[in-house]
């Protein structure tokens, strides 16, 4: 039996839930969205609300403690997607980035660097506003990561497992 594959929002201040919402029904999956207060959603049988306590982290905290190699984790929180990809999830930005292995280490590395420039005061600005483009760009890259992740699923369905191994007899073998 294989993992499904599930989108895991941490939705507070995500700005491409309808995106999500679409995106998850095209492909069937369950969509979960997850918040420190009660939000509205889609009445869907694929989408799911949990609502976690109020607090610093109880979002991500519950998103790190459910996620599987199997789930596409959907958050700009950095702190989160370092956990999540140390249970081997996948990681999107809402701006389409995504975060995976090779990429982690210079985004923690620039979030703390414009963190720090922040609390000097030398930078006084935040992120950039979210436009059309942004949207575009993590439509195409949810896309592309559901599409991988489908195809590795199917790939080790496919291999034979090692109990499974089939031996193949050569010319000198002994039985």
């Amino acid at each position: 039996m294989t993992a499904t594959t599930r989108l895991l929002v941490d939705a507070d201040a995500c700005p491409v839930k309808d995106e999500i919402y679409r995106v998850g029904a095209r492909y069937g999956l369950k969509t979960v969205i997850v918040a420190n207060s009660w939000m509205n959603i889609p009445q869907s049988p694929l989408i799911e609300r949990v609502v976690v306590p109020e607090g610093p982290d109880v979002a991500d905290d519950w998103i790190a403690e459910q996620v599987t190699a199997s789930d596409i984790v959907i958050t700009s929180d950095i702190p989160l997607a370092v956990r999540c990809l140390a249970k081997k999830g996948a990681v999107l930005r809402p701006n389409g980035e995504e975060i995976d292995e090779r990429s982690v280490g210079m985004v923690s590395a620039m979030r703390d660097l414009m963190q720090g420039l922040r609390e000097t005061g030398t930078v006084t600005t935040y992120n950039p506003s979210f436009g059309k483009a942004d949207r575009s760009r993590f439509l195409s890259a949810l896309d592309t990561l559901i599409v991988r992740l489908r195809r590795k699923a199917a790939l080790a369905q496919s291999l034979p497992s090692s109990s499974e191994t089939i031996h193949r007899a050569f010319p000198g073998d002994v039985p």
